[in-house]
């Protein structure tokens, strides 16, 4: 019998390693269901177990219980949002990337709708990853990318706002285009005005500093 390599898992363990991974994936898949739906107060432990095929006793053996759930969930979509919108992205990217990921999974705006209603659920975004966002936008700003009169915390908003608008406006979107935003050709028209309004504000940018050089 050969013995075991120091440091190597055996065929088993690895199995049970990637069963686990597997089943957290399906949790926090069903977790976004189930928090889109009927927010975090109205999201049940039991619903969200059903949803992913698994015992609901795994949810507090894997993340604690829904709470801790809940900041899994939160904190996969952040740590996504740093791979593809960080500082070094232009802006008009990072709206379309917001855009396609909003309309690809509109459980998320969803989930942005009832964070916005109730104060008191649990937040994996920090102050400081707030400001971090900020900073960033400022960077943005210094880079003439924004126009210098402009309030970057504004700007984070009101980009913020024009990427969840389809979704939270669905109705409305279908009938002023024609289309469901599920239907590929919404996300290029909509996603080519949001670049060229992007695109604006830098233009902004290069005229303020056109008439500051000739005054």
């Amino acid at each position: 019998m050969e013995p075991k390599t120091p440091g190597r898992r055996s065929p088993e363990s690895a199995e049970r390693v990637r069963d686990a991974e597997r089943t957290k994936r399906k949790l926090i898949d069903a977790a976004l269901s189930e928090f889109a739906a009927n927010g975090y107060d109205g999201a049940r432990v039991g619903s969200i177990a059903a949803r992913a095929g698994v015992n609901k006793q795994l949810i507090s053996y894997y993340f604690g219980g829904k709470e801790g759930l809940y900041r899994a969930m939160q904190r996969e979509w952040l740590d996504d949002e740093r791979d593809q919108a960080g500082p070094d992205v232009p802006p008009d990217e990072v709206m379309r990337w917001y855009l396609h990921d909003t309309l690809r999974d509109p459980r998320i705006g969803r989930l942005a709708m009832w964070q916005a209603l109730a104060d008191d659920e649990p937040e994996e975004q920090s102050q400081e990853d707030v400001d971090l966002e900020l900073t960033q936008m400022r960077v943005r700003q210094e880079r003439g990318e924004i126009a210098a009169e402009l309030d970057p915390a504004a700007v984070q908003i009101a980009m913020m706002g024009m990427t969840f608008a389809p979704v939270v406006f669905r109705r409305t979107a279908k009938r002023l285009f024609g289309i469901d935003i599920d239907d590929p050709e919404f996300e290029t028209r909509y996603g080519d005005t949001l670049s060229r309004i992007i695109a604006r504000l830098a233009e902004e940018t290069e005229h303020h500093h056109e008439r500051n050089t000739e005054s």
